[in-house]
């Protein structure tokens, strides 16, 4: 049986353009092989520019691939043909910036999507948003803007939007590197949370204490490549690559 995300060969190279002529190109992806199967939770880890919020975008096909291919549900999502509406559908997506309308309260943030793209009336959108806005917290935030909002409610109530269109899964981009340290741990139990339930997760973060709790599996990358994978307590206890010794010494 396939796994849920079956990443093989992905490269993704950035061209030197522009002012930038002449230089070097960047290589962002050099030849990512990696597998998420179905409720499995992934972190990626490793120092910045080392290619980890580039492979979610090319997964959610944001980025597109130079060389290789990418797999949902057995279905080939990097082929010109591929139905990206459905895609976005089945894989949500937290950016670390939240990206939520901010001329929209939190609840027609939650309604808009499962309304114009699912189909939902806006009786049955507004249960499912107060239904998810409870269970991330904010049940009582649902007529607020995002500006009235802190940072930690505005990346929990993103999160509350991916969750509206009942995706199989959720990216995560560095979902708590724009938040003050008091409100990190707000969004990191509602991911906990979300791991327990069984939720596949594809997650880029710095949050190491987040790795070591919720992950079945920790993914080191560095220079567009994955260095190595294990378990938490493999990666974090008994790294194999010097490189990946070396990392963990500087961040932990």
């Amino acid at each position: 049986m396939s796994a849920f995300i079956e990443i093989r060969g992905a490269r993704r190279v950035f061209r030197a353009s522009g002012e930038r002529r002449g230089m070097a190109d960047t290589i962002a992806l050099d030849g990512i092989d990696l597998d998420v199967e179905t409720g499995e939770v992934v972190v990626i880890i490793g120092p910045s520019g080392s290619g980890k919020s580039t492979l979610l975008r090319v997964v959610n096909r944001l980025e597109r691939l130079d060389e290789g291919e990418i797999r949902i549900e057995g279905e080939l999502v990097t082929s010109p043909r591929a139905d990206l509406r459905r895609l976005r559908e089945e894989v949500g997506m937290v950016f670390q910036s939240f990206n939520l309308f901010s001329h929209l309260c939190v609840l027609d943030n939650l309604t808009l999507a499962p309304r114009l793209v699912r189909g939902l009336t806006r009786g049955e959108a507004e249960t499912r948003a107060l239904s998810i806005l409870k269970r991330v917290g904010l049940a009582d935030k649902a007529a607020r803007y995002p500006r009235e909002l802190s940072g930690g409610q505005q990346q929990r109530a993103a999160i509350a939007r991916a969750l509206a269109m009942e995706p199989k899964a959720l990216l995560f981009d560095e979902p708590t590197s724009a938040l003050d340290p008091e409100m990190i741990r707000e969004v990191l139990d509602v991911m906990k949370g979300l791991a327990a339930e069984g939720m596949t997760m594809l997650v880029v973060s710095h949050e190491m204490g987040f790795a070591r709790e919720a992950a079945d599996r920790v993914v080191f990358m560095d220079e567009g490549r994955v260095v190595e994978s294990g378990s938490p307590e493999e990666l974090f206890g008994h790294p194999r690559e010097a490189r990946t010794r070396a990392f963990l010494q500087h961040v932990l």
